[in-house]
């Protein structure tokens, strides 16, 4: 999914005639991947590297419990959302390394649905492409409340004013999120982190209202890039009385 490094080793053929009897060397190993040693586990994915360096996520024993609010300032004005650390201390902890990072500073929201059952901006891959991540993975961290839609088993409704976690499958939680604007439909297989305010509804709403941008093989997509581009210009974290960009 991702261009990838490919490094190439030149021997020179000196080598081989100063010592024509030495044993090969050994190529050296890679080292194994790290893992941090708290509950979350943030595990570091060298097949997906990441689209800007951040490193793994402090890992405490003790998880933050109390909420937090995170400001976008975005390009139709500002998101705030209340991030919910006790339902999803590792997804909190991680969105909070990433905006202390700069993770997210100049980024654009690569994705916005428009189907009848599903109504998301999706946002946090500084490449744009709906591939890109943070270099690490971690643990689902399941809603276990969300209503259940009558005529769907299996399904729930995330509803509106949701923040929740994209994913690739199981416990593949990066940087990539999902905002939404009107109630939807899925599995329950989405980790829920936090909620949005009624001015950041205002600046979705705004989003979405503008569509998605054609394209010449669908002039009327219902998923794709939104017409109205949504860049994150800056995002900030309020751990304590002043933000923290």
């Amino acid at each position: 999914m991702r261009n990838k490094l490919i490094r190439f080793t030149v021997t020179g053929l000196v080598a081989g005639l100063l010592s024509a009897t030495a044993a090969a060397t050994p190529a050296a190993a890679d080292p194994a991947p790290r893992t941090t040693k708290g509950p979350c586990q943030y595990a570091e994915t060298p097949d997906d590297p990441p689209a800007r360096p951040v490193g793994l996520p402090f890992d405490p024993r003790h998880q933050q419990t109390w909420n937090t609010h995170v400001v976008l300032n975005t390009s139709h004005g500002k998101i705030t959302m209340t991030l919910d650390a006790a339902k999803a201390p590792c997804t909190v902890q991680s969105f909070e390394h990433l905006i202390l990072h700069r993770f997210y500073n100049n980024t654009s929201c690569h994705r916005l649905t428009a189907y009848p059952t599903l109504k998301v901006l999706q946002c946090g891959d500084p490449s744009g492409t709906g591939s890109g991540g943070p270099g690490y993975q971690y643990k689902d961290e399941l809603p276990t409340d969300l209503p259940p839609v009558p005529d769907r088993p299996g399904r729930v409704y995330y509803p509106r004013g949701t923040l929740a976690m994209a994913n690739a499958g199981p416990n593949t939680n990066g940087s990539q999120f999902f905002l939404v604007y009107a109630d939807s439909i899925l599995r329950p297989n989405y980790t829920v982190f936090g909620t949005i305010d009624e001015a950041g509804m205002a600046a979705l709403d705004a989003i979405a209202a503008g569509g998605i941008q054609p394209t010449p093989e669908d002039p009327a997509p219902v998923d794709g890039a939104p017409a109205l581009p949504a860049d994150i210009q800056r995002a900030c974290v309020h751990l304590f009385p002043l933000p923290f960009c």
